[in-house]
């Protein structure tokens, strides 16, 4: 039975890795397997990735597509038939109880409601973002509806990151 510290590779199944350019009796000096003079025999080759010998690589060939803006806003979404089944009628719903609750994970800018699912329970609900449809549905319910502005950083952390930057100092007058 063979046991970790017993393990040894198959015999043939690995050889030295050539040194080259050790001189002429390595087999392998002056140039070094590369041949005499060309692109080929030069350091810093055409050999990087996506190269196809000058014709039109296959990334410039295909076209663009997509579009990911940088300023997207990605919401965590919350369905009406969660909360019917997580809270009990009469809690305030907001993103701290929906996290607590294990319906809000990962990283988001806002919590939006949608209308799966029927909701039954008089809730508060306190979110960024609620479909017509999940409102129209709270509200028959008894309950009622307050969308917090998106806030993506507080006001003062933003002051302070961008204070001063593009205003030039006015210019002293030489003495």
């Amino acid at each position: 039975m063979s046991i970790l510290t017993n393990l040894k590779r198959p015999e043939g199944s690995w050889h030295r890795k050539k040194r080259v350019g050790r001189g002429q009796g390595s087999g392998l000096g002056k140039t070094a397997g590369r041949g005499g003079k060309g692109q080929k025999a030069r350091s810093g080759n055409m050999r990087f990735e996506g190269f196809e010998g000058g014709q039109s690589p296959l990334q410039r060939r295909l076209p663009k597509f997509g579009f990911n803006p940088p300023n997207r806003t990605t919401y965590a979404v919350v369905n009406l038939g969660d909360l019917e089944h997580v809270f009990d009628a009469g809690a305030t719903v907001d993103e701290a109880a929906l996290k607590e609750a294990g319906l809000v994970k990962g990283r988001y800018d806002g919590v939006k409601v949608l209308a799966h699912g029927e909701l039954a329970k008089k809730l508060t609900v306190r979110v960024n973002k609620v479909s017509a449809a999940a409102r129209e549905n709270i509200e028959k319910a008894g309950g009622s509806v307050e969308e917090l502005p998106l806030v993506a950083h507080k006001p003062e952390s933003a002051a302070k990151a961008h204070a001063g930057k593009g205003v030039k100092a006015p210019r002293q007058p030489r003495t």
